[in-house]
């Protein structure tokens, strides 16, 4: 009897199904058995669980299944069921045809990048069935799935209960005292103790919003650094490899981080080709799948101020329309790249000082927005809790995420992270290096987008008064919008008669 067949004769009741076996439900799948679970498996091409079966024969905790309703049958009750299919219409399309097959208390888990006001409406739907639904952010890239990744849950308390135990397990864990990711997990053997990067997150959507806004702050993150790299090729006029080594020197210090990591590695990569550096011959147009969007466009909806994700958004945007870019390139001036007038040690160590404050003000804003959505939404959000599920296993995990932990440790109800003190401290020692490095790139024609909407967002911050009350005024000059008056009470609103020539003015409520 084939291996395949045994698994599909295992009449015992599986912990876990999972239905989607691409490169992340395969991961999972695999992360999930490696710790003790039963977990059965299915793909709507069942070539693909064949397949996905016979090349871990020796992982007898999996089991796979031809038809939907022997998978469902498979589990034990309540069923608790993993998606991991593409975001929108497939994954409705799952969830209506696990409808019929499912009971009453049987939890639904999506792991997709799905948009949270779906998770809102697909939980709400199915808790009129007396079905659990939790949309489960999932960040770790495949070998976080694989080995532990960044889990953030919402849904009720009583879906998260029942798939508490298997969260907790299967997620990054972290050195309790440093906030660092334990390493060392090897198939079939994951890393022993330490503090899980998973927690409940909250009701309905808020676990895929939670998601989505680090995805914003990751959008943010790739550009500063991209940034940093431009300014040490174009100003310092390094080679990627002398980039590379001044990343892996940053990764010792505060800047440490997984991109920090990957970046060294990447830029100090030959390409297999021409043996010339592996980043010189990749076209420079980045792709996107939404999340970093969705990010931008809820900040604008709900007012909240998140500049640098944006500008994380737009320069990928700008990178998609290569060929126009090639042909402006040929018709627009600028100015020249200006001689260094400083030694390279000092570019290297403001560069390394504008990307950290830079970071500063991008996690300030996807905080900002996290306790902005938490109104709207009615969700209590725990926001040192979620700095900490983020420093083991997703894309975003950094030392940086520990000081984090800490202000909000300090202070629960810390309306900005500006506001903490060893963040304020921080910046008031690097800003002089990051001002001077936004001069530099302006005054050389290098875009630095980020860099450069971060101070715009932080002397925005931190200035008691703002030109906006000119645009006010226009605001009620042309469109009889309304003013507030410094030496009135907030919510008392005027109009000035701007067509009558002795303008006299109004209160308008």
């Amino acid at each position: 009897m084939s291996v395949l067949w045994s698994q599909l004769m295992n009449d015992t009741p599986k912990d876990i199904g999972l239905i989607g076996l691409a490169v992340m439900g395969q991961n999972l799948a695999l992360n999930i058995a490696d710790h003790g679970f039963q977990i059965s498996v299915f793909n709507r091409t069942y070539s693909k669980t064949v397949d996905f079966l016979d090349r871990n024969s020796s992982t007898p905790a999996l089991s796979g299944y031809e038809k939907l309703d022997a998978f469902v049958s498979s589990l034990k009750r309540p069923c608790k069921i993993i998606i991991m299919v593409q975001a929108g219409k497939p994954t409705d399309l799952v969830i209506e045809s696990l409808i019929p097959l499912l009971q009453k208390d049987d939890v639904i888990i999506d792991g997709g990048n799905a948009k949270w006001t779906d998770t809102i409406r697909r939980e709400s739907k199915l808790a009129d069935l007396g079905i659990h639904f939790v949309g489960s952010g999932v960040s770790g890239g495949e070998e976080g799935a694989r080995f532990g990744p960044s889990l953030m849950p919402g849904g009720s308390s009583e879906a998260w209960n029942q798939i508490k135990d298997i969260w907790l397990s299967i997620s990054a864990k972290v050195n309790a005292s440093t906030g660092k990711p334990l390493s060392g997990a090897k198939p079939g053997k994951p890393v022993e103790g330490g503090v899980p990067c998973a927690a409940y997150i909250g009701a309905d959507g808020s676990g895929h919003y939670v998601k989505m806004v680090h995805n914003g702050i990751e959008y943010a993150d790739m550009q500063m650094i991209c940034e940093a790299y431009h300014m040490l090729s174009s100003v310092g006029k390094l080679s990627a490899n002398q980039i590379g080594e001044i990343f892996k020197s940053w990764n010792e210090g505060i800047l440490d981080s997984f991109l920090i990591e990957i970046t060294g590695d990447i830029l100090c990569q030959k390409d297999p080709r021409s043996g010339d550096p592996f980043v010189d011959v990749v076209l420079d147009t980045a792709g996107q799948k939404g999340t970093g969007k969705w990010t931008s466009v809820n900040a604008l909806d709900m007012g909240v101020p998140a500049p640098t994700v944006a500008e994380a958004v737009f320069a990928r945007c700008l990178s998609a329309v290569k060929e126009e870019r090639t042909k402006a390139a040929n018709i627009l001036s600028g100015v020249a790249v200006q001689p260094l007038e400083c030694s390279i040690d000092h570019l290297i160590e403001a560069i390394r000082d504008a990307l950290y404050c830079s970071k500063i003000c991008s996690y300030a804003q996807g905080f900002q927005l996290m306790r902005e959505a938490q109104n709207e939404y009615s969700w209590e959000l725990n926001f040192g809790e979620i700095a900490q599920i983020w420093r083991g296993g997703c894309i975003i995990r950094a030392a940086f995420l520990q000081k984090i932990t800490e202000a909000f440790e300090r202070d629960p109800a810390l309306s900005n992270l500006l506001l903490d003190d060893y963040f304020k401290e921080s910046i008031s020692k690097y800003q002089r290096n990051w001002r001077e490095v936004v001069s530099i790139a302006v005054n050389s024609g290098i875009p630095c987008p980020t860099f450069s909407s971060a101070v715009a967002y932080y002397d925005g911050y931190r200035n008691a008064r703002l030109p906006q009350n000119l645009l006010q005024a226009q605001r009620d000059y042309f469109g009889a919008h309304t003013y507030e008056r410094l030496d009135e009470p907030r919510g008392t609103f005027f109009h000035l008669d701007w067509l009558n020539e002795n303008r006299p003015e109004s209160r308008m409520n």
